[in-house]
């Protein structure tokens, strides 16, 4: 390796290293993304668009017309107007009352956070490690040099010769 290749090499890890804490970062702020004060209506639909119907498939608490349906929806009125819980404790009490597969949308905190993290990350990953291979490989191509007239003359007499084949 020549001494101008390893420099190059040094000059552009720092910016690989800042990507990643600001997609690390990025990822952190969302996860624990607050959308501030909501009124006590708008934390109930929010909480009944995030709760699936126990009896129906694929329906939201919010869309459902089924009679366990409007029991959670009771439940969460409740919730919110009376007993002043977080909106963490009423779904925990509607999904530990329902068996646990009442929710839509994953949680922001623990585990579930990461169904939320992990693709992004991944995605951005994805682009990063094809954003060096497309380098390497223009790099690859540039070293190889242009074709020169002999090399057309080549190509040339091959597709003749293929043509003729054919």
């Amino acid at each position: 390796m020549s001494a101008s290749t390893i420099n190059r090499g040094a000059k552009r890890w720092p910016g690989w290293v800042v990507l990643a804490f600001v997609v690390v970062g990025l990822v952190a702020v969302g996860a624990t993304r607050d959308g501030g004060p909501q009124t006590q209506q708008e934390r109930i639909t929010a909480l009944e668009k995030r709760l699936a119907c126990p009896v129906c498939q694929g329906e939201s608490v919010f869309v459902s017309r089924n009679s366990a349906s409007e029991q959670i929806r009771e439940s969460i009125r409740q919730g919110v107007e009376g007993e002043s819980l977080s909106d963490e404790q009423i779904i925990d009490r509607i999904v530990s009352a329902y068996n646990g597969e009442e929710l839509l949308v994953p949680t922001g905190s623990g585990i579930e956070a990461l169904a939320w993290a992990l693709p992004a990350t991944a995605f951005v990953f994805g682009v990063a490690g094809l954003a060096i291979a497309f380098r390497r490989w223009q790099a690859g191509s540039r070293r190889l040099g242009r074709a020169s007239d002999d090399d057309y003359a080549l190509v040339g007499g091959a597709l003749e010769r293929y043509d003729d084949e054919s």
